[in-house]
Parts: structure tokens; sequence; C-alpha cells
């Protein structure tokens, strides 16, 4: 936390992936593209049986095989193989707007800010994808949000994610040891206008895109209800142990898993409510999908109650 700021630090983007084929050129292209640099990219897979690692080697070095889930690979890449001052990660099936690197660099500077929340536009013309698209709007910047972008080492000094939670809320976790440090800002999403080549590719995705646009487009295009469901089953599953760390009156947890919090105020707040007005259709849906991963989290709850019972002498 100490480094001296030069003009253009290094910043390592890390990349995590598993079988990946279709999305990980996108994402390591939009990489190579942004107006920032120096820029190291390194890639972390985990055990691929497709062609993801080598479609990466097309575009660095740095691919190597780590696992046995997102933290550990996140951990291995950021703490073990970057060199940047700053480090990003992101999924494979994320595009990063031209200008983001730019930016963060830019709003990490500010006094006492210690990490980055950034936008997220999710891309797909399925209800399924435009539903998600208007939920995630609602969410940046708040403690449903989690941290992209920071100094590396600072990272490091925290110990990175914890890799005893299972995988779900492992960025909350590391969002509330940060913000023990410093503030987490959410990045601005307009910047300078830019062209750029990617831009016909996301628009075929259903999204009329900004040239001033700065976020993260998460393509989500081919996901299935059945299988967004199911995923937020598999994280539910893990919310005991990161509810058990912090304890049930944590203020974040509060929000983050209360009714009241997830169900109404952060749709409301900040005049957010507006966007329900002018969409009901899509808040309707939004309403409804919120529900089914509520009922979904409580079967995991309450399936797990019920294993322990069943174990506990």
């Amino acid at each position: 936390m100490n480094e001296p700021d030069v003009l253009n630090p290094l910043v390592s983007v890390i990349v995590t992936t598993r079988n990946e084929e279709r999305n990980i050129g996108n994402c390591l292209q939009s990489i190579q593209l942004q107006t920032y640099e120096p820029i190291e990219i390194i890639v972390v897979d985990n055990n691929s049986t497709d062609r993801t690692k080598e479609i990466a080697r097309r575009f660095t070095d740095v691919v190597v095989n780590k696992g046995p889930e997102r933290s550990a690979q996140r951990n291995h890449g950021i703490c073990y193989l970057a060199n940047g001052q700053y480090a990003m990660f992101i999924d494979a099936d994320m595009i990063l707007s031209p200008t983001l690197i730019d930016s963060c660099v830019a709003e990490i500077k500010t006094d006492g800010v210690v990490a980055l929340h950034i936008e997220e536009l999710i891309l797909g013309r399925r209800s399924l994808a435009k539903i998600r698209r208007f939920e995630r709007s609602f969410y940046s910047g708040t403690v449903i949000d989690g941290a992209r972008f920071f100094r590396r080492s600072l990272f490091s000094e925290l110990g990175g994610f914890d890799e005893e939670l299972p995988p779900g809320p492992e960025d909350w976790d590391l969002d509330k040891r940060l913000k023990k440090v410093g503030k987490i800002l959410l990045v601005p999403n307009l910047g300078e206008k830019y062209e750029w080549k990617m831009r016909d590719f996301v628009k075929s995705l259903g999204v009329r895109i900004k040239d001033e646009y700065v976020g993260i487009y998460h393509n989500e295009a081919e996901q299935s209800l059945k299988s967004y469901l199911s995923k937020k089953s598999y994280y539910s599953q893990s919310m005991n142990s990161y509810i058990t760390k912090w304890g049930e009156s944590d203020p974040d947890i509060s929000k983050q898993l209360g009714l009241v919090y997830r169900y109404f105020l952060v749709f409301v707040e900040n005049s957010k409510y507006k966007r329900i007005l002018n969409s009901p259709v899509l808040a309707a849906g939004m309403l409804a999908l919120r529900l089914s991963v509520g009922i979904c989290y409580l079967v995991t709850k309450r399936a797990k109650i019920t294993e322990i019972k069943a174990t506990t002498p």
C-alpha cells in the first residue's frame, strides 16, 4: 500500500478459466485493445479439457494450471505470478470496454481508495439475459457488488481470497477486509468516446453500447434458467460459512442476505425506483427471478441443516 504511484504503473489482469474456448478469445482481445499500457495478462486455468489454453497462448505467454476453485486460481495469479502495482481479476466470459483500465488507474489514485467496483452489463438477447441485465444495474457499488481492481501489495497483505470459504461469498468477504483499510469506489461508467473493434460483437448480443461506456460486458447469452439457478444453488451452500465467519448481526450480511434490502431497498435507494416505474415488465421478471433464487437458497439451507443433524451424534 506504500508503493509509489508512477505515471503509468504496470497493471496485471488475471483471468480464471475452465473450459472457456467459446469466450476466452473475446475476453483476452478486449484486454489487448485497452487504451492503457502497460498491461500483463495472466491466465489461470483449472484443468480445461477443451481448447481454452491453446487459444489463451495466442494472447499471452503466462498460461498456468491451478485448482481446485476460483479463489485459489485468483490468489495464485495475483500473489505469485503478477508483477503489476495494480491487479484486476475477471472471468473468461467478460469483455472490458476499451478505456476501462485507464479509468481504473485514474480512480484508484484518489486519497483513501484501496479498491474499485466496476459497472457490469449482462449480454444476451434471451428474456433471462434481459432480466439479469436489468437486475445487475441496481447492484453496482452496493454491498452486493464485489471489488475487482486494487493495489496488488494490499491484496497480498490481506491474504487474498479466503480459500477456506467455499465458492460464493468470497468476493463479499474480501470487500469487508478491504473496507477496514480504506474506501471502495465505483468507477464512473462514462468516459471519453473511443472507437472499438468489438462494438459489433457486443451489439449482436443485445446491447446498444455507448462509445463512452466504462465497464464490463458479461456474456451470459447462452445461460439457461436451469443453469443459472443451479449455479446459485451451488453458491448458496457456502453462505453458512460466511455468516459464521462474520456473525449474523453483521450489517453487511444483514443487507446481502436479508429480505428487506435484497428484495426492496436495493431497488429503490438513491432514486433507483424510477427504473422500476419505467420498466414494469422487466421489474416483474426480476422479482420472479429473485423469488426463485430465494427459494433455492432456503431449500439448500434446509438440506444442509438436515444433513448436519443427521451426522451429529
